[in-house]
């Protein structure tokens, strides 16, 4: 089991990922801060396991997220939640590693195969 901690300014989108994790047997932990500072507290106090993220968020970005984890463990695995296709934007986001990117709408199914392929 592992301690994931799950970012996305959607209170629907964090309740349900959460069950889903909790459902593929993992520990998740909503989080709904979204300053900088806030996240950077609520990571390192977690010391998670893996960060799931959303990409588009207000007051911080999931790019920012990402390196927020690795500035505090720089082989977090990271995993992100997007609806955006922007080649741009990915290639900025996959130099962020350990990161995976995942397009919105996902299936559960593809949701855990993902995390348990990050945590290896």
């Amino acid at each position: 089991m592992a301690r994931i901690a799950v970012l996305d300014d959607s209170r629907f989108m964090r309740n349900l990922v959460t069950k889903l994790l909790e459902e593929g047997g993992h520990e998740a932990v909503p989080c709904e801060e979204s300053s900088l500072s806030g996240i950077q507290d609520r990571l390192q106090a977690l010391a998670p396991d893996l960060v799931l993220t959303d990409y588009q968020m207000p007051g911080c970005n999931g790019l920012t997220v990402a390196r927020i984890a690795h500035q505090q463990r720089a082989d977090l695995p990271v995993l992100l939640l997007t609806a955006t296709h922007d080649p741009a934007v990915e290639e900025a986001l996959l130099k962020q590693q350990p990161l995976s990117i995942l397009h919105k709408p996902v299936q559960g199914s593809e949701l855990l195969a993902a995390v348990t392929r990050m945590l290896g």
